[in-house]
Parts: C-alpha cells; sequence; structure tokens
C-alpha cells in the first residue's frame, strides 16, 4: 500500500503534486493539465488532512459524475484503511439533494420530495402549455426546456424576444411546487436561495465543513461557484484545467478560475504540467494547438514517456473510405501489436459522424460500443414501473401520476383525465386529490360518468394497496408484487403482438430493475434503503452517469464530449474538418469565444492518446441531400508539422504475423464454456 508518511509522500509525488498535497490550509488553486495526476493529488490530499487528525466529518469533496466521486472515494478508504463513513465525496447535484432534504421545508416544499428529470419536466412543460392555451406551434418543448434552465440559472434574462414564455416559467415554476418536485436546476438554485434566505442553516453547514474540494473546477458553472463559495471560509481547494473546459453550453465558465482569484485573494496558485499518460509527441502536438487560445492560463506539458510514433494523418475522399481506413487500421494495428478492441477510441465531434463506421464496423465483425445509447432509466417500461413507485411515495407527483393512470389500460381515457384536470384546477390542489374529489361527488354533480368513477376508485385503491412500499424493508419483493398486480406482463404482450422477442426483453429489463433493487436494498453501505433514497438515487444517477459502464473487449465510438477524462492506447479522431470541428453552428453563433472553445475540445480529443493518433479530413462529406467539398481543419495546422505523417497505404501484415494473431484467436475462443461463468 501507498504510504502517508512524509518522506514517503516525497517519493511518489512529483515536487509540485507534493506541494498541493500538503498545503491544506488557505486557499489553493490547483492548474491540472491533462493526465497530470489529479485525482491522485486529490486522493492523497484527503489522506494526508486525515493522518494530520483533521476529523472526516469536516472535509467535502465536490466533482461531477457519480462515477468520480465512487473512485475518489474508493481510493481515499484504500489509501487509509478506514471505513470513512462521515467523509463527504459527492457531486454537486447529490449534495444539493443532501441539503435540500433537511431543509427544504423552509422553502415552501413538504418534505419526501420528487426530483423531476429531463421526461418529467418536458411532460410538466407541455401540461403548463395546454393549461395556458399556448398554441401547439408555438411548444418546441426542446427549446422551451433549455430557455427555462437559463431563466433559473441566470444565463438569459427576460426580453422583447423570449417574454412571449415568461407566464408559462412562471406557471411551470408554481406547477413544480404544487406537486412537490424539483428539477435538476432547483438541486444547486434552491440550496442557494436557502443560504442566502435562512443564514442559521448556511451557518450549519460552514461550521461542519472546514476543508472544501471541488474537482474538475473549469466546469462549475455560475450557480455551482456560489454554492462553493457560500459553503468555503477559508480552507478551499480547487483543481482545473482551463485548457479543458468544454462545456460552456451547459452553463459552465473557466472564467470561474479568474473570480476565485478575486474571491479568496491569497491564493497559493500550483501547477501540475507533468503528464503521465502521453508521448512527447502527442503532447507537442496539444501544446501545439491550444498555444493559439489567448485567454488562459500558460502553461506547457511534458511528458518522461518518450517521443513516441509520430500523428499519423489520413486524407480520404468521403466518409465511406474514412470509415474503412479506421476499421483497416484497428485490424491491422491488432494483428501487428496483439492489442485489445477496447485499447481503441474513435472520437467525433458530432453523433451524426457515426453512421458510415458503425456499418464499416458491422461489415467487418468487430464488436464496438456506442456511448451515448438510451440509458437503462429513460426505457418506456422502466419508466413505468418507476412512475408507480414516485406516486406510491408522493402522491402529489402529477407528472407520474398522468403517466401511470392509465398505463395498463384502464378505461381512463382522455375525457376522464381533462375532468380531473378542471377539478385540479377549480380546487387548485393536486391530481390525486382531484380524483379523490370526484370518487366522493354526489352523482348529480359527478363531472365523469359512474364507470369513470369506478375505475377511478380502482386506481386509488391499487396505489393505496402498496403503500408499504414507503417503510420497511423487502422493497424488491414489493416491487415485484406489484408489477404482477398491474398485468404488467399482459401489457407488454398486447403492446407487441407481432414479437414476443420484444415483450421478453422488456420484461427482463425490470427483472433487472428489480435485481438491482434487492442489491442496493442489501448492501450493508446503505444505512437508510428506502423508498425515497432509492427513487433519489436513480434519478442522480439517470443524470450524472447517461453511460457508466465501460464496455469490454469492444472498440470505443463516442463524441469528444463524452470522451473527457478517459484515455486509450489508439486513438482516432474522425471528421477533423472545417464545419465540424470548429463546428460551424458554434463558429457563426459565438465568434472568436467559441472558436476557442472548439480549439480545447480538439486539445482534449489529442490528449485522449497514450501512444498513437491518428486524423482523419475528408475531401468530401455527404450533408443532407448533397455531396460538398470540405477544408481540413484549422487546427490541424497548429500541430507542428515535424509531429506529423500523412498517411501510406499500410504494409500487408506478413503471412506469419497474420498465422500467429489468428491463432491466438481460435485458442482465445476454443476455451470450454463453464457453466455460470
Amino acid at each position: 500500500m501507498e504510504s502517508l508518511a512524509e518522506n514517503d509522500l516525497k517519493n511518489e509525488l512529483n515536487p509540485e503534486q507534493y506541494e498541493a498535497v500538503m498545503t491544506t490550509d488557505g486557499a489553493i488553486l490547483i492548474i491540472a493539465g491533462a493526465g497530470s495526476g489529479k485525482t491522485r493529488v486529490i486522493t492523497f490530499r484527503i489522506g494526508h488532512m486525515l493522518e494530520k487528525g483533521i476529523p472526516q466529518h469536516q472535509i467535502l469533496a465536490l466533482t461531477f459524475t457519480n462515477k468520480a466521486a465512487r473512485e475518489m472515494e474508493e481510493r481515499v478508504k484504500q489509501l487509509t484503511e478506514k471505513k470513512l463513513q462521515n467523509l463527504t465525496v459527492s457531486t454537486f447535484h447529490a449534495f444539493g439533494v443532501k441539503v435540500l432534504r433537511k431543509d427544504i421545508t423552509r422553502l415552501g416544499w413538504r418534505e419526501n420530495f420528487s426530483i423531476y428529470d429531463e421526461t418529467d419536466r418536458n411532460a410538466l412543460i407541455k401540461e403548463t402549455g395546454r393549461e395556458l392555451n399556448y398554441a401547439q406551434q408555438a411548444m418546441d418543448i426542446y427549446q422551451i426546456g433549455i430557455l427555462i434552465s437559463d431563466i433559473k440559472t441566470g444565463r438569459k434574462s427576460w426580453n422583447a424576444e423570449n417574454s412571449m414564455y415568461k407566464q408559462l416559467y412562471e406557471g411551470y415554476q408554481e406547477g413544480l411546487k404544487l406537486y412537490n418536485a424539483v428539477d435538476f436546476d432547483d438541486l444547486i438554485c434552491l440550496p442557494i436561495k436557502l443560504f442566502k434566505e435562512c443564514p442559521d442553516v448556511l451557518a450549519r453547514y460552514r461550521e461542519r465543513y472546514k476543508y472544501i474540494m471541488v474537482d474538475e473546477f473549469q466546469d462549475t458553472s455560475h450557480q455551482q461557484y456560489e454554492f462553493m463559495r457560500l459553503l468555503a471560509d477559508k480552507n478551499v481547494a480547487v483543481v482545473g484545467d482551463d485548457d479543458q473546459s468544454i462545456y460552456s453550453w451547459r452553463g459552465a465558465d473557466y472564467q470561474n478560475i479568474i473570480n476565485f482569484e478575486k474571491d479568496f485573494p491569497h491564493v497559493k496558485e500550483i501547477r501540475l504540467e507533468q503528464n503521465y499518460r502521453s508521448t512527447e509527441t502527442i503532447l507537442a502536438a496539444a501544446n501545439g494547438v491550444i498555444s493559439h487560445n489567448t485567454n488562459r492560463k500558460d502553461k506547457k506539458l511534458w511528458s518522461g514517456n518518450g517521443n513516441g510514433k509520430p500523428i499519423e494523418v489520413f486524407l480520404p475522399q468521403n466518409e465511406t473510405d474514412e470509415a474503412d481506413f479506421i476499421v483497416e487500421s484497428i485490424q491491422g494495428i491488432c494483428a501487428s501489436e496483439k492489442r485489445k478492441y477496447d485499447d481503441f477510441c474513435v472520437l467525433m465531434r458530432a453523433n451524426t459522424q457515426s453512421r458510415p463506421i458503425e456499418e464499416a464496423m458491422l461489415q467487418a465483425n468487430m464488436p464496438y460500443q456506442m456511448s451515448g445509447g438510451t440509458s437503462f432509466f429513460q426505457r418506456k417500461e422502466i419508466k413505468d414501473v418507476i412512475s408507480y413507485l414516485r406516486v406510491i411515495a408522493n402522491s402529489d407527483d402529477d407528472v407520474n401520476l398522468l403517466r401511470i393512470i392509465n398505463t395498463p389500460r384502464r378505461g381512463l381515457g382522455r375525457a376522464a383525465i381533462e375532468a380531473i384536470n378542471e377539478v385540479a384546477k377549480n380546487m387548485a390542489v393536486p391530481l390525486w386529490d382531484a380524483i379523490k374529489a370526484i370518487i366522493e361527488c354526489p352523482p348529480e354533480a359527478c363531472p365523469v360518468n359512474a364507470k369513470t368513477v369506478a375505475d377511478l376508485q380502482s386506481f386509488i385503491s391499487l396505489i393505496e394497496s402498496h403503500k408499504s412500499l414507503v417503510g420497511g424493508r423487502g422493497l424488491a419483493k414489493k416491487v415485484r408484487a406489484l408489477v404482477s398486480d398491474i398485468r404488467y406482463e399482459d401489457y407488454l404482450i398486447g403492446e407487441n403482438p407481432k414479437s414476443e422477442k420484444a415483450a421478453r426483453f422488456k420484461l427482463m429489463n425490470i427483472e433487472s430493475l428489480i435485481n438491482s433493487m434487492d442489491s442496493w436494498e442489501n448492501n450493508p453501505a446503505n444505512g437508510d434503503p428506502n423508498l425515497y433514497n432509492y427513487l433519489n438515487r436513480i434519478t442522480l444517477l439517470s443524470r450524472d452517469d447517461m453511460d457508466d459502464d465501460e464496455p469490454k473487449g469492444k472498440v470505443n465510438l463516442m463524441t469528444i464530449h463524452a470522451s473527457k477524462g478517459l484515455e486509450f492506447p489508439v486513438v482516432f479522431i474522425a471528421g477533423a474538418e472545417e464545419g465540424l470541428i470548429p463546428h460551424g453552428r458554434a463558429v457563426d453563433e459565438g465568434g472568436d469565444a467559441a472558436v476557442e472553445e472548439e480549439r480545447r475540445l480538439f486539445y482534449v480529443a489529442i490528449t485522449r492518446a497514450r501512444d498513437k493518433l491518428f486524423i482523419s479530413s475528408c475531401m468530401k462529406r455527404r450533408h443532407m441531400q448533397s455531396i460538398i467539398e470540405v477544408k481540413p481543419s484549422r487546427f490541424l495546422d497548429e500541430i507542428p508539422q515535424n509531429l506529423v505523417e500523412y498517411h501510406k497505404e499500410s504494409e500487408p501484415v506478413s503471412q506469419e504475423t497474420a498465422a500467429d494473431f489468428f491463432a491466438s484467436m481460435k485458442k482465445k475462443f476454443s476455451k470450454p464454456i463453464v457453466p455460470g461463468f
């Protein structure tokens, strides 16, 4: 095990890393270049603070994904060999939930609120628009959702152009409160509101968390920065790299690094410039590109990994030739260097580039994994079951109630739902209370017929009969009983009459969900495995980690944005062309600032490669219904030319090498299959 003794730390860390680990008091800004071992520094820093006698409950480490938080926590536990149950390592959003769970009643919500994901949010926007009689053609739900988020987080203000949606925004906000729900922006905005309006609450958190650390600081939004600034007293360390700030479209602002230096005037800055990932050639290419950005902290990555191979640039005729080049190169390197498929990653600026590459891989029987598919928790059958659980946990959750009231079908069609909505509106109550009012209504004044009343009574009884889900143990067993009770299997078979296989696949997904509940509930690390905690956990999981499973034995296809924080021995950057990177729309709308962000994106792509980097730029590319000529990206010219080698057709692999490769593959796949493995 790595040691936390001071002398051992000096041997295990480079001088800059050592300084960052040992500086525990005051404000510290750690500029951590790509591949410079920042997670190691954060881990050792927490370990050193604990070794120094700082109580674990006084330490708060914030990051952006559940995966990063889990990795950090596990590494600290391994390093210290302690359970560390009072150490808080969390995403911003999960920490926001923790704050709200304790004190949201101070802001007028009730306890056990629901967290709406994007699907739920869109449903509420639609419902609010209908209530306000917005014309259907004026309801671009996606764009309205972005506007609501921008207004709520302060990225935009109301003006003549968008003021037509102000009433919709206010109705959406009222709807959230009425249904006792919050959206993802609220998980940061509401704790800030709470801290500002209730100084005693803020004082309690500042008293507890004396040492704060923020990872990936360049990705913080204005709200996340404000959240951190309110919490932090004086001992705060932020770790980031302005050259890897690529999320302005979701509110990130690398200018927060400058704000940090203003708000904490005695900040100590430490730069980590030694890269442990890539060859000198790859780093020199990255440095050459990023040096063209003007608004940045000056730094120069260097490596002790040797020069490595030149960067290979290929100029194919079109995207079909590009895809063939990528597939043939992977096959050739697999054969000559005995590499596995998951050593390779193909990076694209846009998902739309993947089709020809996927087709070429399918043609070659090459296994691959495309990041960004439908999340498990976004599948319809999973959302249906989860919606039942959300309504059982919080009967005021109108969005999920509307999802399940006629799923599976129980005779409650549009007319019944319109009547329920009307009663809810007139009484200013959630739909659940409106349904109860209709059931109790005298027949002569009832807005629906007797059959509908009976169907509504049946629905209410069904939900109330499963209220035992809220408390006690046996969550998985109770959910299985619920799925059986609503006859969801019959519903799936009815919905998929021509494909028994499709219905069976969906049922298997539900079984996977129930099994995962069972594992979660029986994990000793979960102190209070109740339904509320489970629902909040999966909402945060599906938001923060859309693709958390790392593929094994498959070529990785992903957008450059999705690749941040990852590394691969061999990387292909496809479509290094003007209009793709830098992206045409970004340049048109954002000017020089957008070009600088696109350059940072290209820098991130280059620095994902450990040993070998290929870049392709097509001469022509299909656009809409036509084929257009395209130019190589301006960023290619910024790579020092002495590092680049233009692609020559690879020489055929020798018969001896090919024979060795296929013999090893045959041996691999001829092993006997052991049952259960």
